[in-house]
């Protein structure tokens, strides 16, 4: 089967495998802010519309000096990018030729964009079901690598690695000169948005990626950031083209970083949603990942693989992420986000419906 690479395309999901198309799709395949975006993007929409007819600033000064405020860091040491899709590509090109360790399962386009560069790919896999990262699992790996990609909070688990743990990947990938990429796209999801930014003046070999696409729910928009020693952004940038960020973009940016309480709203919302579905889950007998953020793992225990269920969402009008691409889960999981109460209400009565069929095979 050709299933989507990613997220947040129902549709192609339902040509391929044979789907007719119901009136109505909830996706709960694209792992974003139920919220949407702030209300101030849509005040200011037309104000942000004008600097179409300009070229944007290459360096996103403002948007810049408010990120390095925020995390109290150098406005040097972060470069922004048309989304961490772009920032990724731009890693993976930086990194041509060397030898890559990715953490998995977790997001694709880590393995894409080096062997893209002619990297050569190895991986450590998690232990399927509590998905812990343990230093002393990963060490002999790490002298071999030139570089680490770990997501964190991961992706597709939603899971947030220990403290420890990244922390003594980073200083022992440091004494092996050895590059920590850190992914932490949906940190701002987390209650208390444990970041290792700050680690990045101490260990001039730790880049660390961000995404204000996730939280703020503007994918469409594509903007990101990322955070390292400035000769690392140096290096990085030189293969960046010009005016990489649109000036929408870059206004938007600016209006999300001032959007007040809208973070901490969000934030208490999904929490609480997530502790509503995942005690129904735990009462019907699913099973799922310890989830932190918006979106988790899901699995009918009693399926190896989950297309069937896939198939019987979409047939109901709700779209999952499959897992066939992610490494090491093979279909036997799926993915979904957490969405407004409503959606998820719906969600619930659809696996009821699930459960009940089964059990009258």
């Amino acid at each position: 089967m050709n299933m989507p690479l990613h997220g947040s395309n129902p549709h192609s999901l339902y040509k391929t495998l044979n789907i007719d198309l119901p009136r109505q799709i909830c996706d709960f395949s694209a792992n974003i802010n139920p919220f949407g975006p702030p209300p101030a993007l849509k005040e200011k929409w037309n104000e942000m519309f004008t600097k179409i007819i300009d070229y944007p600033d290459p360096e996103g000064a403002q948007l810049v000096s408010l990120l390095a405020a925020q995390d109290d860091l150098a406005e040097n040491s972060i470069l922004l990018g048309n989304g961490g899709a772009e920032l990724i590509a731009l890693i993976g090109r930086w990194l041509a030729g060397k030898r890559i360790l990715i953490i998995e399962p977790s997001f694709c386009e880590y393995e894409t964009a080096c062997r893209a560069s002619g990297c050569t790919i190895i991986h450590h896999f998690l232990e399927e079901g509590n998905w812990d990262l343990h230093v002393e699992h990963v060490l002999h790996k790490l002298n071999w690598a030139d570089a680490v990609f770990i997501c964190n909070p991961n992706n597709p688990t939603g899971q947030s690695f220990s403290r420890t743990a990244i922390q003594g990947i980073v200083e022992e990938s440091f004494k092996m000169n050895t590059f920590v990429i850190i992914d932490e796209a949906f940190y701002h999801f987390l209650e208390d948005e444990a970041s290792f930014v700050s680690f990045v003046k101490d260990f001039p070999n730790l880049l660390i990626l961000r995404s204000l696409t996730k939280i703020y729910s503007i994918p469409g928009l594509r903007l990101g950031y990322l955070i390292a020693d400035h000769e690392l952004i140096r290096k990085v940038s030189l293969f960046q083209p010009h005016w990489s960020v649109n000036s929408v973009a870059l206004a938007a940016g600016v209006e999300c970083l001032n959007s007040g309480p809208f973070l901490t709203d969000s934030r208490k919302y999904i929490e609480a949603e997530r502790r509503r579905l995942f005690h129904f889950y735990k009462e019907s007998g699913y099973r799922f990942s310890d989830s932190c953020v918006n979106f988790y793992l899901l699995q009918d225990p009693f399926l190896n693989d989950q297309l069937s269920l896939l198939k019987f969402l979409l047939e109901q009008g709700i779209a999952a992420r499959h897992t066939y691409n992610f490494k090491g889960l093979h279909g036997r999981w799926l993915r979904l986000a957490v969405k407004r109460t409503g959606d998820n209400d719906r969600l619930m009565e659809v696996l009821k419906e699930w459960r009940q069929v089964q059990s009258s095979l």
